[in-house]
């Protein structure tokens, strides 16, 4: 049986709320904002980055959301071109993936990121190939929307009940159950583990090896 498994990226491949935050906060400052506290920041990571501004300034206008979403895109080009990003891969995950695919998963990413900021970083880490299908916030409406998935599915060939969402927030559980697809969560990212219980999740990973073991492997 041929399976898919769709990924979060940040929070759940990768480890970028370093980088996100610095980046919030270089928007914030420029029009001389109160600061975002880096919880409340790394909360929102998974949302469009249009939606987790309106959630970090919900009294603002929406020209203002607009400034600064253009405000934190230069931010963090900066940060790309400059060499400063920091991305880095969870422990575990590289090897996670090469034995899903060995295994005969289909695999792919469902991902509040840019396309060109998922391409760079799934470049700069090796893992372009491993993947049929990349669902971004360029082409879809922000998580929950069940959009990102069901396009992957659509693309994969697969029915939503031989596939799995996995992610670290409550709004990949909630895109998850609105396509009908399970969601699995996971313990290392930015959403508390009883928050994805609460969410939808039908299980949950506290490591990669952990994820493998759900997933069959």
């Amino acid at each position: 049986m041929i399976r898919l498994a769709v990924f979060d990226c940040d929070g759940t491949l990768i480890d970028g709320q370093a980088s996100i935050c610095a980046a919030m906060e270089q928007a914030f400052a420029q029009f001389a904002l109160p600061l975002p506290h880096r919880n409340d920041v790394r909360r929102a990571v998974g949302l469009s980055l249009p939606q987790a501004i309106r959630t970090l300034l919900p009294e603002a206008e929406i020209e203002q959301h607009l400034a600064l979403t253009e405000a934190y895109k230069r931010a963090f080009r900066a940060a790309r071109q400059s060499g400063e990003l920091q991305q880095p891969l969870f422990a575990g995950i590289a090897p996670l993936l090469a034995d899903l695919r060995k295994a005969g998963w289909l695999l792919g990413v469902a991902t509040g990121m840019s396309r060109r900021g998922l391409d760079h970083c799934l470049a700069t880490h090796g893992l372009t190939g491993h993947f049929i299908t990349l669902q971004t916030a360029d082409d879809h409406p922000s998580k929950p929307h069940p959009a990102m998935l069901e396009a992957a599915l659509a693309e994969a060939g697969i029915d939503p009940r031989d596939a799995v969402m996995i992610g670290d927030t409550v709004f990949d559980m909630h895109m998850a159950e609105a396509a009908g697809v399970r969601g699995i969560g996971v313990e290392w990212g930015y959403h508390a583990p009883h928050e994805l219980i609460a969410a939808g999740a039908a299980s949950i990973a506290a490591n990669p090896a952990q994820l493998g073991e759900i997933l069959g492997l």
